[in-house]
């Protein structure tokens, strides 16, 4: 059987006396490796592959220490400045930062993989083009983006389909790469970042709405709020897609420790990182109708796989910008994630919904893009032709 220095270097003589011949904690050794305690030799995917030799997915004091002093905190309050002040603190760390990783596109959320060959940023284009598709865009539409990050979608939207395209952001990083690039495009008629919060758009409705991997920031306790706004700022006849990842219903060990893992360091105050029940639920009982959902977290994994090899890619510029220490926890988070993808640790989901309104055209996805919807053509029938048609969609 391998051993774990066949693995890992231990520069901490005390860890290497207390675990060189039993498994440790999961949390005790990244938190090693952070800190420079311990090197992971050679690929990291090796250790990986082999972890489950070496190390159990138990709670530490450290995890106690830090959920009284922080992750309860935040999931008590979740007040908008304390949103806003996490959000900030993570995002315009620096645009640069999270370039090293996402790519050409700036695109946070999984990609679209029309097959593994694909590289992230077409992966990335696939996501976007299919959002606009299942939200059925059209020219002179509004659609708002809530959560947009660096407003790629935004841009890409006002400029394929010819929507007026806003989108809403709390870092102002964000906002400000998004408006550049965006008028270096040409398209500042059409498009628009805004820092701001979603609640405090003065616009009234949007024909279609967005909101892709924002909506675990939200917090548990908001989530009804959350779905009670958007359903507000749509039109009646509008959809809203929905992307989110979760943890799975029955949750193993390492499912627990990774999603410690990823509030403490990835993305504090993610909270509502649901699986699909509860998620959907909440849904429902905001008057949300639930059109289709597809789980993408294959998706999710090929993204995470290359996320890190750009990040691995880029190692001295990181370094030198901003530490070992910053590389090391995105090393370790990206690596380890793309296993929690992979084993279906963590799910992701793409959502789209409507009003559940007795007017709303339910019709409208039968048939070609291009041809109106089944609504529209009984709306053009005869009594005769319609009472047909009506008997044959109730057999």
């Amino acid at each position: 059987m391998d051993a774990i220095t066949d693995y890992v270097t231990f520069n901490d003589s005390a860890l290497a006396k207390k675990y060189t011949k039993k498994k440790i904690p999961m949390a005790k050794l990244y938190e090693a490796y952070f800190d420079g305690d311990v090197d992971i030799e050679g690929d990291i995917y090796d250790f990986l592959d082999n972890r489950d030799k070496f190390v159990k997915y138990s709670l530490t004091m450290g995890h106690f220490k830090w959920a009284v002093t922080n992750f309860l905190p935040e999931v008590l309050i979740h007040s908008r400045s304390q949103d806003q002040r996490i959000v900030q603190e993570h995002y315009d760390r620096g645009n640069d930062f999270f370039e090293w990783f996402l790519g050409e596109t700036m695109v946070y959320t999984s990609g679209f993989y029309e097959n593994a060959d694909e590289g992230v940023d077409e992966a990335q284009r696939n996501k976007m083009d299919l959002v606009c598709r299942k939200l059925q865009l059209e020219p002179g539409e509004t659609f708002l983006d809530i959560g947009c990050g660096w407003g790629t979608l935004v841009q890409y939207a006002a400029e394929n389909y010819g929507v007026n395209a806003l989108g809403v952001t709390l870092a102002e990083e964000q906002a400000a790469h998004a408006n550049a690039r965006i008028a270096d495009a040409g398209l500042s008629d059409r498009a628009e970042v805004r820092t701001c919060d979603y609640r405090d758009l003065p616009e009234s409705t949007f024909d279609k709405i967005a909101s892709l991997e924002m909506v675990e920031h939200v917090g548990v306790k908001n989530l009804s709020q959350y779905y009670e706004g958007v359903y507000d700022l749509l039109e009646d006849d509008g959809l809203f897609y929905l992307q989110w990842t979760g943890l799975r219903r029955d949750m193993r060990p390492e499912d627990l420790i990774w999603g410690l893992f990823m509030n403490k360091y990835v993305f504090p105050g993610a909270d509502a990182s649901l699986c699909l029940w509860p998620m959907s639920r909440q849904m429902e009982k905001a008057d949300f109708e639930i059109h289709s959902i597809e789980n993408v977290t294959n998706h999710y994994g090929l993204t995470l796989k290359d996320w890190h090899e750009n990040w691995r890619s880029n190692r001295e510029e990181v370094i030198e910008a901003y530490g070992e220490r910053w590389y090391r926890i995105w090393n370790f988070f990206l690596a380890w994630s793309t296993y929690i993808a992979r084993q279906g640790n963590a799910a992701c989901f793409q959502v789209v919904m409507n009003k559940n309104l007795d007017s709303f055209d339910r019709y409208r996805w039968v048939g070609d893009e291009s041809e109106p919807s089944l609504g529209e053509r009984f709306d053009s029938l005869d009594s005769d032709d319609l009472e047909a048609a009506e008997e044959k969609a109730a057999e």
